[in-house]
């Protein structure tokens, strides 16, 4: 009599299973997403540091042949010099770059979490602490 449930409930069940499968995949995507976004920024980042390198690298040859060339007179020893000073000043400047972004990362997941917080309270009735 009341042991087979009724294509109503069953259908109900259905409908909420579906609903949560739902809401674990669109979760699972934005996971997916961040995940690929922090991926970019570290490739970003790997390229600065090559950047930086290089050009701090040419800097030091350029600075060690600009001691070589001290002592010649003639307008050699100004172009060194420029040159010396404009790849060391391009490895500060992508160097600090590196640095600033390397520093100025969000937290892992942190979108991911943020909506899985909202899902909770939504189905609890009950917001959480913002913090």
């Amino acid at each position: 009599m009341g042991s087979t449930p009724q294509p109503g409930l069953l259908g109900s069940a259905r409908s909420v299973l579906a609903a949560l499968v739902e809401i674990g995949q669109t979760r699972l995507q934005l996971a997916s997403t961040e995940l690929e976004e922090e991926r970019l920024r570290l490739v970003e980042l790997l390229l600065y540091a090559i950047a930086t390198l290089f050009f701090l690298g040419i800097g030091i040859v350029l600075a060690t042949l600009l001691l070589v060339l001290v002592f010649w007179d003639g307008p050699r020893v100004l172009v060194l010099a420029l040159g010396t000073t404009l790849f060391l000043a391009l490895a500060v400047g992508l160097g600090a770059a590196w640095r600033h972004k390397a520093r100025s990362k969000p937290p892992l997941l942190a979108t991911t979490i943020a909506e899985f917080k909202r899902d909770r309270d939504a189905l609890t009735g009950h917001p959480s602490d913002p913090a």
